[in-house]
């Protein structure tokens, strides 16, 4: 890994600061099984240009995801993915899309969006509401919802609040819903990485930083399921959600001024 390289992106504090967030980042996915992007998006978003907040976090959402997708198997991936074909096939076509904004939008405005979405999604989920989607409309949610989901995703590298609540809401059966968020994530992370490639946002100057950021990240998974049948899930979630709404109202901040 290229030191030099990561030094001329950020100086020391911001390094020691952007490990200590891919650390916390990786434990909340560890102990939570979500939340790794906005953490790290909102964290990194606070000192650093939204292309290279959204640069470092890629490799580690990959990994992370690609991981959490295979724990119960490959076959059994693929049979949770036919469930959700339309909802994946919308997020992904989303993504490679609106990725493309992210190196035209004016910082100011990215910085808003990023801070408007991480703190509706957060209340959202703060909340605790879902709504109940019949059957018979599942085609045209999974298809709306999806995109919606990919078009955030695209643009702040964040898709799994969102998802988590729609799965919520078609009542879908617990060790299914582990399943079918491993695979939606890690095909969406995949995606975030080939559409940041095309976009430049990713590239032989950011990817050191990205490198350098995998390692507590995982790091950090670990940790998090180590500890994750000791921790009062609820509560947790709950205090990583208001961390995320203060985040959120740093990134408006930082939009609007």
């Amino acid at each position: 890994m290229d030191f030099n390289a990561l030094l001329s992106l950020l100086t020391l504090p911001q390094m020691a600061v952007s490990l200590a967030i891919a650390l916390l980042a990786g434990f909340v996915k560890g102990a939570t099984g979500f939340a790794m992007p906005m953490i790290m998006v909102s964290g990194l978003g606070s000192f650093l240009s939204p292309e290279l907040a959204l640069a470092g976090l890629i490799l580690s959402t990959v990994v992370s995801n690609i991981w959490q997708s295979l724990r119960g198997g490959v076959s059994e991936a693929v049979q949770a993915a036919k469930v959700y074909k339309l909802y994946i096939a919308a997020l992904l076509v989303m993504i490679l899309l609106s990725a493309q904004l992210v190196v035209i939008l004016p910082q100011s405005v990215v910085f808003l969006t990023l801070g408007i979405i991480v703190i509706v999604l957060a209340s959202y989920l703060l909340i605790g509401r879902a709504l109940h989607i019949p059957d018979h409309h599942r085609a045209f949610y999974d298809l709306g919802l999806g995109a919606l989901s990919g078009m955030i995703g695209g643009v702040a590298g964040i898709w799994g609040p969102l998802t988590v609540a729609y799965l919520t809401a078609v009542d879908t059966p617990k060790k299914m819903q582990i399943k079918i968020t491993g695979v939606i994530f890690g095909a969406g992370a995949l995606m975030l990485f080939a559409a940041h490639l095309r976009s430049g946002v990713l590239n032989a100057q950011t990817l050191p930083l990205s490198l350098a950021l995998l390692i507590p990240a995982l790091l950090g998974m670990v940790i998090g399921q180590q500890v994750q049948d000791r921790l009062d899930q609820k509560k947790f979630k709950r205090a990583t959600l208001f961390v995320l709404l203060v985040a959120g109202a740093n990134l408006v901040r930082r939009g609007l001024f």
